[in-house]
């Protein structure tokens, strides 16, 4: 992990190299930030799908990638997590067939979530997604 950005309040937000150890570290500190803030429902969820847009950069894209976790306050029951990368040509989605290895990714991550999209930046993409927070009981 490049640093921790900001872990404070309603937002968490990493860089990570674009190297294979990226995909495990991301999986883990997005696992302990959503545990830490209490949404370890949502965990396992956004740990594979973070998983498979971290994937998706380092097959494509070369340099730093970040990973963000937003609770937006006008959005209180959603999460919304980002990754970004320095390559500017948004992901596509496609089918994949039965035996193809790859392609699925970006359909996993449009049936899991609430919504998802991408978006340019300064310099490179964001691909993000929303999933929603369960109501907290007693």
């Amino acid at each position: 992990m490049i640093g921790v950005i900001d872990t404070e309040g309603e937002t968490a937000e990493w860089t990570f190299p674009a190297e294979p150890g990226a995909v495990r570290t991301a999986r883990t500190a997005v696992r302990d930030q959503l545990t830490g803030w209490g949404l370890g429902t949502l965990a396992d969820i956004t740990a594979l799908l973070v998983s498979e847009l971290v994937t998706n950069a380092l097959r494509h894209a070369t340099g730093p990638i970040g990973v963000r976790l937003v609770r937006p306050a006008d959005l209180g029951d959603t999460l919304r997590v980002e990754v970004s990368d320095p390559l500017p040509d948004p992901p596509r989605e496609r089918a994949a067939s039965p035996d193809d290895e790859s392609g699925r990714g970006l359909q996993l991550v449009a049936g899991s979530s609430r919504s998802w999209g991408t978006r340019p930046g300064d310099s490179g993409k964001t691909v993000w997604f929303e999933l929603a927070v369960p109501e907290r009981t007693g």
